[in-house]
């Protein structure tokens, strides 16, 4: 993983606001003056309950929503206002995975449809689409003839796989990974996250993945960054923040993570009660 000194891409003192229909409400603040890193070649993690923040942050970062206050600063460039030519032109280095493979596809084009539009997009086209095509389905392990299938032949944790293909096509530098796999069963979960890894490690991109399960940003994240009511409120290596975490929210989203074995659930129900009881005297 590659520690440039000038991250690729900088979050500064970002404030986003939703104003209501009536102008006379005050505006609803969801960001309160983020901050955060990214580095070249590495794998952050954002991680909070619904709610927080977290999907704002990476629309934000997509131009998704209008930012109150602060900067985005992408590879040196301040892309927080950036108008619609200069987006269309970012999304051959920024691109997208969003959580539901099932609306996130077009039903109705075939898979080679959907992986050579943003080729197209660029002015690849011909023999040399045809033969990304073949490559991209090829590295997230999906058979050849898939290309010529549509979306709904394929289940969930193949869907998910198309989607990240279509994030590659352009080769981009960051891609944001929006819960990738919240909606997924657990064993798809699994192959899709080393698939993520496997490709982070292959290529170097970067990626930011945005969860509210600390066991995906475990398997994935070199660092994790945690929020809270719209606020970064701990960030660090991904070791430090979850076994050492300094922060009460921090150590409430660790003991909320499910697990399978009685024990450990026991063990869980038990710190969880001494944590509320230190917290009320707190």
């Amino acid at each position: 993983m590659s520690r440039e000194a000038t991250p690729l891409l900088q979050v500064k003192d970002l404030a986003v606001e939703y104003r209501s229909s009536g102008w006379r409400r005050p505006a609803n603040r969801v960001l309160h003056n983020v901050s955060l890193d990214i580095h070249e070649g590495e794998t952050l993690g954002l991680v909070g309950e619904s709610g927080s923040g977290k999907t704002t942050l990476g629309r934000s970062i997509l131009g998704l929503v209008p930012v109150a206050s602060g900067q985005i600063i992408y590879d040196g460039r301040d892309i927080t206002r950036a108008r619609r030519r200069a987006r269309r032109a970012l999304a051959k280095e920024i691109q997208v995975v969003f959580q539901d493979p099932y609306s996130s596809l077009n039903p109705s084009l075939l898979v080679s449809d959907i992986l050579s539009e943003p080729l197209r997009a660029a002015g690849i086209g011909g023999a040399e689409s045809r033969r990304r095509v073949r490559e991209l389905l090829d590295r997230v392990g999906m058979p050849a003839d898939a290309s010529e299938r549509y979306p709904v032949e394929f289940s969930g944790g193949q869907r998910q796989r198309i989607a990240i293909a279509r994030a590659l096509a352009l080769e981009p530098r960051l891609i944001i990974c929006d819960e990738p796999v919240s909606a997924l069963d657990l064993s798809t979960q699994a192959r899709v996250l080393d698939l993520l890894i496997d490709i982070q490690e292959r290529t170097g991109v970067t990626l930011l993945v945005i969860s509210h399960d600390l066991s995906v940003i475990r398997a994935v994240c070199h660092r994790v960054a945690v929020m809270f009511k719209g606020e970064i409120v701990e960030q660090g290596s991904t070791s430090s923040v979850i076994n050492h975490p300094t922060q009460m929210y921090t150590k409430k989203l660790l003991l909320a993570a499910p697990v399978t074995d009685p024990d450990e659930q026991r063990e869980r129900r038990e710190a969880r009660r001494l944590l509320a009881e230190t917290e009320a005297v707190a």
